[in-house]
């Protein structure tokens, strides 16, 4: 399996997110560029969860039918091609950072996957739905880290 280049110019892998991209903050998506996907690739899945969170893995940000031929998104926009679905908070599109007041760092995975066939979600999946169907048609992926504290 081919890996994915995943980066962030608002961040660095494993690094603090800034308040602007938290849901506290003007709440922006940050932006991500990409490269390595694929030729064979169908589409792009991106999914922002966060396994810190105090009831489970929280979805922030799930887009699928991403075009493969993309090598980013800018800050506050939907990646090229793709649907944003209903994250965490019930809202469609980004919903950044906002784990409890006084907890540790919380990390947030910026996963991209490039798949082999089309994703076939429900609106509002939780990330274990994400994981379990790009599995299925998973060709590469990529990952970027990010952490937020409040």
């Amino acid at each position: 399996m081919t890996g994915i280049d995943l980066r962030s110019d608002a961040f660095n892998d494993h690094s603090f997110i800034a308040r602007r991209y938290s849901y506290e903050g003007p709440n922006v998506s940050p932006p991500l560029t990409w490269s390595g996907v694929p030729d064979d690739a169908t589409e792009l899945v991106l999914l922002c969860e966060d396994p810190d969170a105090p009831s489970g893995t929280f979805a922030h940000w799930v887009v699928v039918g991403i075009d493969p031929h993309s090598d980013g998104v800018e800050a506050g926009h939907c990646p090229p091609g793709g649907t944003e679905l209903v994250n965490g908070y019930g809202q469609h599109g980004w919903g950044g950072p906002h784990p409890p007041p006084g907890d540790d760092a919380h990390h947030y995975f910026f996963r991209l996957y490039a798949l082999s066939e089309p994703c076939v979600l429900p609106d509002a999946p939780a990330a274990k739905q994400v994981h379990e169907e790009v599995e299925k048609r998973r060709l590469a992926d990529g990952t970027l880290v990010g952490l937020y504290q409040r």
